[in-house]
């Protein structure tokens, strides 16, 4: 007997990287995510599905996601905001940057709910119209929010009262973050609802009754906190059960 659609978890989308891959006794190109996202998705009650950056992404294709995460990763190609590359901006992905950039746009088409991560917080912010710090220790005369290679750091996250995610997190958090670019103009449509110390933005959300909240931190690497996760997959079921 099939079961009843309300009873399955709801399918959250993960954006993925295209990189040089090792596995058993292959040396390939594979499409990549950290475990943590799919864990973290898992362990909040939905089944994570990874989304290549190649294919047809528009909303006639996606249409049976009931929710979408836009990963972290490489520095989105400065042209998509009207600037140059700074000489510290990564190698553009363009293949990637064209994949999430549609996948966003359907998205909303569909009202999908949306987590946005740190590379995808600034996608959100740069698809509707935002610019980006391409070098924020320049700002902010730190390396806070990105120590070293590879290494967290900790950033102490005010919250605006009555967001989406203070409602989620509270009004304080501490966060783990790896970036060295963040949100300079914030796009039309899009509210800061999360501040560091430093002023760094690190939280938004998109206005409207659905869900669309990005972090600049990276709320899947700490395994024993899912509530971020949680909410991505609430809103996903309430789309869906009232679809």
């Amino acid at each position: 007997m099939a079961s009843n659609v309300s009873d399955r978890p709801p399918v959250i989308g993960l954006t993925t990287y295209l990189e040089p891959a090792t596995f058993g006794i292959w040396e390939t190109e594979a499409a990549v995510l950290h475990r943590e996202y799919l864990d973290a998705v898992r362990a909040a009650g939905g089944n994570p599905v990874l989304l290549p950056p190649i294919g047809d992404w528009r909303a006639a294709t996606v249409g049976w996601l009931d929710g979408l995460v836009l990963s972290g990763g490489a520095d989105i190609e400065p042209r998509r905001y009207g600037q140059r590359p700074h000489p510290t901006t990564g190698t553009p992905q363009p293949q990637r940057d064209a994949a999430e950039f549609a996948l966003l746009d359907a998205a909303l088409a569909l009202d999908l709910p949306v987590l946005a991560v740190c590379r995808g917080m600034q996608v959100l912010n740069v698809a509707l119209g935002g610019t980006l710090h391409q070098h924020t220790p320049e700002v902010i005369g730190t390396t806070d929010h990105q120590p070293q290679v590879a290494t967290f750091g900790k950033t102490a996250l005010s919250l605006v009262p009555g967001s989406v995610l203070a409602g989620v997190l509270g009004e304080s958090v501490s966060t783990l973050c790896h970036h060295h670019q963040s949100l300079d103009r914030v796009a039309d449509g899009l509210r800061v609802v999360g501040t560091a110390e430093d002023g760094t933005v690190e939280a938004v959300e998109l206005a409207g009754p659905g869900f669309c909240v990005g972090l600049q931190s990276h709320p899947e690497q700490n395994t024993d906190d899912v509530r971020v996760f949680a909410a991505l997959v609430r809103a996903a079921r309430d789309r869906r059960e009232t679809r």
